[in-house]
């Protein structure tokens, strides 16, 4: 699932015994802009939302200048390799498998998955005996695909670029569920006109995102990665995490 402008690492490099660590100045932070309430872009074409403000909140404590860029989720980590950017912070979850590819900061937030279903469904059980031939639609390249792909085999799974496009065909009753993370789905579910068609069915699924939510930089940026630790520590601490999280949600995050 999902506990998402252009940034410039500047580094000066001192070499040989008691060399100065590099100096980073600027960060390139690429975000998916499709995410609310974490991440998305406003009538002004402004990208806004929690992980924005997360990031603002972040570079200000790392005294560095930071600048945000939309990228389409399945493309979003092959651009952080390439580039593109310097750090994911878009509500990605962390897994073993983009483990491979990235290293991730400290959890930012927690968040179980989550189905959602028609007002009127005759859903009471969420096991995959009990969704055994519903269509259920989810994100793809997200930790909710993989849980269904895994987890549900005897269901129809139809996946979607963006959240807002799974959510949109289960209101148009093509989906008999969605899966997705709780936090994005009570957005939906309280915000939206769509919304009011649903309702959350079953217990919240704790595995399916297991190690949180993280910023993603890549494998040699390790002193960026330590910058953004303590920093989200830093937030925490002085209650900033805490205000931010207030103008989103009614129950903390993290």
């Amino acid at each position: 699932m999902k506990f998402t402008g252009i940034l410039l690492v500047a580094a000066s490099l001192a070499i040989g015994a008691g060399a100065a660590h590099a100096e980073i100045k600027k960060v390139r932070i690429g975000t998916e802009g499709a995410y609310p309430p974490f991440n998305s872009v406003d009538s002004s074409g402004k990208l806004v939302g929690f992980d924005i403000e997360i990031g603002e909140a972040l570079c200000a404590k790392m005294k560095v200048e930071c600048t945000f860029v939309a990228q389409d989720w399945d493309g979003i980590i092959p651009a952080l390799l390439a580039k593109k950017y310097d750090v994911i912070l878009a509500s990605m979850s962390i897994t073993d498998e983009r483990k491979e590819k990235v290293a991730f900061t400290i959890p930012y937030y927690l968040t179980p998955g989550s189905f959602i279903a028609p007002k009127d469904t005759p859903i009471t059980e969420i096991t995959p005996a009990a969704l055994k031939g519903k269509t259920i639609g989810a994100q793809s390249s997200t930790t909710g695909s993989t849980y269904l792909e895994d987890k549900y085999p005897d269901s129809d799974i139809k996946l979607y670029p963006t959240q807002d496009e799974a959510n949109a065909d289960l209101a148009a009753g093509r989906l008999d569920a969605v899966l997705a993370d709780k936090f994005v789905l009570y957005e939906w579910l309280e915000k939206s006109t769509d919304g009011k068609c649903c309702k959350f069915v079953g217990p919240d699924l704790k595995d399916v995102n297991p190690q949180g939510t993280g910023i993603a930089v890549r494998k040699d940026e390790d002193e960026l990665r330590e910058m953004l630790n303590k920093a989200i520590r830093e937030i925490e601490a002085d209650g900033t995490y805490a205000k931010i999280n207030a103008r989103y949600f009614p129950f903390p995050i993290n």
